[in-house]
């Protein structure tokens, strides 16, 4: 059994641009992604395996079930609770050979953990893990999924992450792509340009990261 948030209140009052949401005090939607099984602690998002076959129970097992100590994480959670949760669903999801999107969703969801909780660090850190599996993501299932939504978001990290000139490749590769009718990823990807050029003129740079690799189509961002 696991508690969820009721309808009317997962209006988030902001979001930020890698899309983590911030909603009214103590109704927090992100805190209860993630499933756990107070018996052995196996972990999961709605998005996760149904189903584990035996060679999956061993394995998650000998990771971590056959260590877990009975929790109850079906009520109502703190933050430090919901950071657990999704730290278990991380160790669930590696030991039975989960997706990588599966795998990126949850990484990506740890770093937002991290930012309610103002560390920098280890925010910095699950941001690097999970930009990593998105673009494995992209690589192994970009035809199959909604690209613009994923070439953006590996923009978005790489320019929360500070490398500033992948992130423009990947919002360049958005609004270029004519195969790409994603109104509101084209637009989100041309702002979030537009950010590391004013950043990059603040910063009084010499270079500008906008016009590097200009034979690739960057410069028609402008």
């Amino acid at each position: 059994m696991t508690s969820r948030v009721r309808p009317s209140f997962k209006k988030a009052i902001a979001t930020d641009t890698d899309f983590c949401g911030y909603y009214k005090a103590g109704v927090n939607p992100d805190f209860y992604v993630v499933r756990v099984c107070p018996t052995c602690g196996f972990a999961s998002t709605e998005n996760g395996l149904d189903r584990l076959n035996d060679t999956q129970k061993r394995k998650y097992m000998e990771a971590a079930g056959s260590r877990w100590v009975p929790v109850n994480y079906g009520g109502e959670r703190t933050e430090k609770e919901a950071m657990a949760c999704y730290k278990l669903a991380l160790i669930s999801a590696q030991s039975v050979g989960e997706k990588d999107r599966v795998i990126a969703g949850i990484l990506h969801h740890i770093a937002w953990m991290n930012r309610y909780e103002s560390n920098k660090a280890e925010e910095q850190r699950f941001l690097r893990f999970a930009l990593q599996a998105y673009i494995r993501v992209f690589e192994e299932e970009g035809a199959s999924l909604n690209n613009a939504r994923l070439m953006y978001i590996i923009g978005e990290l790489h320019r929360r992450i500070g490398e500033r000139n992948e992130a423009v490749r990947w919002f360049s590769r958005v609004v270029n792509d004519k195969k790409i009718m994603d109104s509101a990823m084209i637009r989100a990807s041309r702002e979030q340009w537009q950010l590391i050029r004013e950043e990059a003129m603040l910063n009084g740079e010499m270079s500008d990261p906008t016009e590097q690799g200009s034979g690739d189509g960057i410069a028609s961002f402008a």
